[in-house]
Formats: structure tokens, C-alpha cells, sequence
């Protein structure tokens, strides 16, 4: 069973883990709508989902702005005829011992990491309800959603927050037949890694490298993890050998956190 014909819309699919996503989903059929700040990266893999033989369109929207999310919905049904698959997937990391976060710290990645989710679910419900049909929405946790990780205290609250949002709105919205899950990745090889390995060498002194090393030698399978991996799981969860799997925070990690 596939998604071919539905419309999936991708937050932060310009790069990293959101471009695999969206990437992923184009191969198993779907139309995918671009979502990301950064209009070059979107105009990007936009390309490569039409080189896929699906339709693509690009809206610039910041998730911390409920307007523009709200927006970034519309235009989906505008340009590509309808919505079935959300994936809140746009996020930030912040690397900070306790100590020194700071309340405009506190407040940016907030409302990104949070913010971003829930307009994300209410858009999309909303949406789906107006267009009288079922929907899967997929939000962006962690594996510091399950647990907090020192220098990343912040973050990892912002991840927990995401499941206690995805567990609230799968039981509010499961009448509607609205399945909402979240998917937990773990140390992926993408640029965000690259920041936090580099922010670790700030704070302590470690070599560059060093810290990204460090956790992926803690990785039961044996290697970091990839885009491809995370977008695995996204696909399952927007498909319909999914339709009985709501109101979960699913670990995708390769063997660091164990539930």
C-alpha cells in the first residue's frame, strides 16, 4: 500500500532530514509542498521531486508564525489540489549549559520547536476537516525527547513538549480519523550535527569532531544515522499500514535510547 496521488506538505524541507523526508515521500507518490525559510534550498528540492516524475510547489514560511503556516496550508491546496499528510519537521538546536540559557534563548527556540509544531496541527486538522477526509500528521521529537542531554537542556525540553503535543492532539482529533505521531531521530549526519559538534568544541574544549564521534560511537548499529533512515519512518507513519498507530513518539536511532 502507498501514498501515490496524496499531497504531503514538509516544514524545513530545504535540507537535512526535511529534504529527505520530502525526497522519501515523492518516491513512494506523493505531491509534495516545499515549506522552509531559505527560498534557494527549497527551489532545490523542488527540483529533484519533479525529476521524480511529482508535482512540487515552494511557500517561504516562518513555523513560528502562525499566519505564515496557516498560509503555507492554504497555498498546498491551492497549487497541488488538496492536503493528506502534515510533517511538522522545521526545528532548531540550542547547545548551552543551563547555567547560561538565556531568556531570548528560551523564547526563539520556543516558539520554532513548539510554536511551529501546534500551528502546524491546528493548520492541518483544520484543513482536513474543511476537506472532509482523514489525515496524518508527523511531528519532529528526538531522542532528547525521551532524554534530556547535558548542553542541550533547552532543546531537549522543547522535543519533550513535541510528544506531550503529539499525545493531546491524537486523542483530541481521533474522531475526525486524524492520526497524529511524532518520530524521534537520533545523531544524524546533517548540518544541524555539524553546529552542535562545533558549539560542544566552544563549551569544552573538545576537538572539532570529537563530540560527533563521541555519540555516534555509542550507536548499538554502528554508524551515524542518515537522512534516509528518519524519512523511512516518516513514510510508514504517512501511509495506510500506519492507520491504527496514533499518539506515538516512535525512536529512530539505530540503538541509543532504549523504550
Amino acid at each position: 500500500m502507498t501514498i501515490k496521488g496524496k499531497v504531503a506538505l514538509v516544514t524545513g524541507a530545504g535540507q537535512g532530514i526535511g529534504r529527505g523526508i520530502a525526497l522519501r515521500l515523492a518516491k513512494d507518490g506523493a505531491d509534495i509542498a516545499v515549506v522552509d525559510i531559505n527560498t534557494d534550498k527549497m527551489a532545490e528540492v523542488a527540483a529533484e521531486i519533479e525529476e521524480l516524475g511529482r508535482k512540487a510547489t515552494t511557500f517561504k514560511a516562518d513555523v513560528s508564525a502562525r499566519a505564515e503556516v496557516y498560509a503555507a496550508v492554504e497555498h498546498t491546496e491551492k497549487t497541488l489540489g488538496g492536503l493528506d499528510i502534515m510533517v511538522n519537521n522545521a526545528g532548531i538546536a540550542q547547545v548551552d549549559p543551563i547555567a547560561d540559557v538565556t531568556p531570548e534563548d528560551v523564547e526563539l527556540i520556543l516558539k520554532i520547536n513548539i510554536q511551529g509544531v501546534l500551528w502546524g496541527i491546528q493548520a492541518a486538522a483544520a484543513k482536513f476537516k474543511s476537506l472532509g477526509h482523514k489525515g496524518k500528521i508527523i511531528n519532529a521529537s528526538s531522542i532528547a525527547g525521551h532524554d534530556g542531554f547535558e548542553m542541550l537542556g533547552v532543546y531537549s525540553a522543547t522535543k519533550f513538549a513535541v510528544r506531550a503535543l503529539t499525545q493531546a492532539s491524537a486523542k483530541e482529533y481521533a474522531n475526525d480519523g486524524i492520526t497524529v505521531n511524532a518520530y524521534c531521530p537520533g545523531i544524524v549526519g546533517t548540518d544541524m550535527w555539524v553546529e552542535i559538534d562545533k558549539r560542544f568544541s566552544e563549551l569544552t574544549g573538545a576537538p572539532i569532531g570529537e563530540t560527533y564521534e563521541k555519540y555516534v560511537g555509542g550507536i548499538a548499529l554502528g554508524r551515524a544515522q542518515t537522512p534516509d533512515d528518519v524519512a523511512a519512518l516518516v513514510s510508514y507513519l504517512a501511509g495506510p499500514d500506519s492507520d491504527y498507530i496514533t499518539g506515538q513518539a516512535i525512536i529512530t536511532d539505530g540503538g541509543i535510547v532504549y523504550r
